[in-house]
């Protein structure tokens, strides 16, 4: 693997959650493996889960990592090429990504969308210009349009507590107060098609989210409807697509509570943190024994752990 980007960088699903297993279950001999190398990680954004998950990853495998917050220590990056820097950029991301490529083994890029232009999100121009200018694996600590590490974690807490082969998972949209990326949301969805789970999305109209990743999915705009018989609900709040970046409803109406959950087939509740109590989703439902988001947050230290093993395999 040279990079992870994306869920479809995943050769073999089955293989790495079969690694990360072996991974949890102490029967892996990654330990110190790579003692020495360096992990960089660049954080464009907030991050508790993934900073601190990425950092335990790494000294598991020996790894040392320097961590840097680059909208408060670094100097502001200019994205676009043959463009004359007068302005209040003072450095060029094919300069920033060839000097980290010198310091560090590996690095790992934060960088969520804007929500203000949708051509510019979908470009992913943060983590792709990394990707052309480094001469190192790039990481994706979750993009404008993607969370493949997340996703990754998803899975495997979905194969830790599945019943069947092909649980029926609702992906349900719940309110926000503010406008969130899709990224979360766009990497689930791609993990359960390559996973071939019986997957539906419910959300309001006006939230349905790019049809080029929904493809081939069901979607409901009635959650009670969707809900029913559900063996997964993963509820995550996204800003209107269509209506790009834009709050379209204000009540909660579409939050997760005890009554919606009834309707299902006594289904587990996950979400990827961090997460508005008793605005996405009622205390009672978080809280029950029921819900699985404390595993997933934990599952997040050895999905980084194996990413990171296959990237710096050609590495050692």
């Amino acid at each position: 693997m040279k990079n992870f980007i994306n869920s479809s960088d995943i050769q073999d699903y089955n293989y790495l959650l079969g690694e990360i297993n072996k991974c949890k279950n102490g029967l892996s001999n990654s330990k110190s493996i790579l003692k020495n190398k360096v992990l960089g990680l660049i954080f464009f954004n907030p991050s508790l889960r993934t900073r601190l998950s990425t950092q335990k990853a790494a000294i598991n495998l020996g790894l040392k990592s320097i961590v840097m917050n680059f909208k408060d220590d670094g100097w502001q990056l200019e994205l676009d090429d043959n463009i004359i820097m007068s302005g209040n950029k003072a450095e060029h991301i094919k300069d920033a990504a060839k000097v980290i490529s010198q310091y560090c083994d590996v690095v790992g890029i934060r960088a969520f969308a804007n929500l203000e232009n949708k051509e510019i999100d979908n470009s992913d121009k943060i983590i792709n210009s990394f990707v052309k200018h480094a001469s190192i694996p790039v990481l994706n600590l979750e993009s404008s349009v993607a969370h493949p590490l997340q996703a990754l974690a998803d899975a495997v807490t979905i194969n830790e507590n599945k019943n069947s082969n092909k649980p029926k998972i609702v992906l349900t949209w719940a309110p926000h107060p503010k406008p969130l990326p899709h990224a979360v949301s766009n990497s689930f969805i791609k993990m359960c098609k390559i996973n071939n789970y019986d997957l539906t999305i419910t959300n309001p109209k006006g939230y349905d989210l790019n049809t080029r990743i929904t493809d081939g999915i069901e979607i409901i705009h009635d959650q009670n409807k969707a809900f029913k018989n559900a063996d997964f609900i993963y509820a995550k709040n996204w800003s209107s697509y269509d209506d790009y970046g834009k709050v379209l409803i204000s009540d909660n109406s579409w939050m997760v509570n005890d009554n919606k959950m009834k309707l299902t087939n006594n289904a587990y509740f996950m979400h990827c943190l961090p997460v508005r109590r008793n605005v996405v989703v009622s205390d009672s439902v978080l809280d029950s024994k029921k819900s699985l988001v404390i595993q997933q947050a934990n599952n997040r230290t050895y999905a980084a752990q194996i990413i990171l093993k296959e990237l710096m395999s050609d590495e050692k």
